[in-house]
């Protein structure tokens, strides 16, 4: 897969689950959520994103089918009770029990227990005293929920025929990509794939990288990648030689913006969907092959400049979200610019964002409108919800 917009024909989703169910007014803000989704309409809405995409005749991959068909390998589980149990958190008495517990139930269970968390309350009974068990609160997390799931965009991004593995930045986030990593070893479909970036590495999440063109990358530096990330992914890549510039774009380090696909995504070969406020205040650092193995870094130079120049073109031509700066700022925050392209020129796009579409379609895109008020509240769009796993080329 080299491209943002070549017809898409493979795509892993995550259908909203029970981890959802976990979200209340207290613990929201730590798990990364805006406000408490109505998970029933959060699932109608998920179900429908999803049949768009199969009505493009686009294979739709669920997260919790391949993950628990890859728990079905007994190095997958030992991984995932490995992933599951903390001996920081629980001590070492209630971690033993918990391991001896979660090594012994199915893969549907253990898998629900990953992605859904478990209560102090939920914990299998042991022997002897556990002060820990006996200090939290019965609705304390033993296991955390992953509710971010949701964004199988940020967890692992493919370049070309290899997948990179986040290093997700944020707390609530990162046993992500221990199941990531399960499903990549383990599933059949996967089993084997080839690494283009570890998890353990520096800070880089998906929803940064953007394949602009093939062996063309630009990535975000902001919030949750940074630039140790950025710099490693381009290093990985290099010696990989599955790209040749990098473009490391630095973005405000906010919960607008937390990644470069909330202000910039591609619908077109040459074409970009962008916040107009950003428009011209970003900028790029290129990064390209030095000798003896190094790296050569230009700039910083305009973003839509350097962008241009890497790919190969006079420009890159711009739809801007609104011209208007209130509706501009509107729409950004409810993913406006995170569109994810299922075809150049054929974008999916959340309907409540009128003016970013109504000017798509005046420039000639197609606009697949799906409902979003549940599913934007954990702030993320189209793109945020999809990990592309095979394009066509264009």
């Amino acid at each position: 897969m080299e491209s943002e917009v070549g017809p898409l024909r493979s795509v892993l989703l995550h259908r909203p689950g029970d981890e959802l169910k976990r979200l209340t007014p207290r613990n929201n803000d730590q798990l990364l959520f805006d406000s408490i989704p109505w998970v029933d309409r959060a699932q109608e809405e998920h179900d429908a994103f999803a049949k768009v995409l199969r009505g493009r005749g686009v294979e739709v991959l669920l997260l919790t089918d391949l993950l628990q068909a890859a728990l079905e390998d007994p190095r997958a589980r030992v991984a995932g009770v490995h992933a599951a149990v903390d001996n920081r958190r629980l001590g070492d008495d209630l971690a033993d029990s918990l391991r001896s517990y979660l090594s012994g139930v199915d893969a549907a269970v253990l898998g629900k227990v990953l992605m859904s968390g478990m209560t102090f309350e939920e914990l299998p009974a042991s022997e002897g005293a556990s002060l820990v068990r006996k200090m939290h609160h019965p609705h304390d997390f033993a296991v955390d929920p992953l509710p971010n799931l949701l964004f199988t965009r940020d967890s692992s991004v493919w370049i070309t025929d290899r997948v990179a593995i986040a290093s997700l930045a944020m707390p609530a986030r990162r046993r992500e990509t221990a199941l990531l990593d399960i499903v990549y070893a383990y599933h059949p479909r996967f089993r084997g794939a080839v690494r283009a970036y570890g998890a353990h590495s520096a800070p880089i999440e998906g929803g940064d990288v953007l394949l602009l063109a093939p062996g063309v990358l630009a990535v975000g530096v902001g919030e949750r990648t940074s630039a140790a990330g950025a710099e490693s992914l381009a290093r990985s890549a290099f010696a990989d030689e599955i790209a040749h510039t990098v473009l490391a774009v630095p973005i405000a380090q906010n919960r607008a913006t937390m990644h470069l696909d909330t202000v910039c995504t591609m619908i077109g070969r040459d074409a970009v969907v962008m916040y107009p406020l950003a428009r011209e205040s970003l900028v790029a650092y290129t990064l390209r092959p030095g000798e003896d193995g190094g790296l050569r870094v230009d700039g910083p130079a305009p973003f839509l400049d350097a962008a241009a120049e890497a790919m190969g073109i006079d420009r890159l031509h711009v739809i801007d979200t609104g011209l208007d700066p209130v509706t501009a700022e509107r729409e950004q925050w409810d993913d406006g610019n995170n569109t994810l392209a299922v075809a150049p020129g054929v974008v999916v796009g959340y309907e409540r964002n009128v003016e970013t579409n109504a000017r798509l379609e005046e420039a000639g895109i197609e606009v697949l409108r799906i409902a979003g008020s549940e599913l934007g509240s954990g702030r993320g769009g189209p793109r945020c919800m999809s990990c592309p796993v095979a394009r066509d080329s264009v």
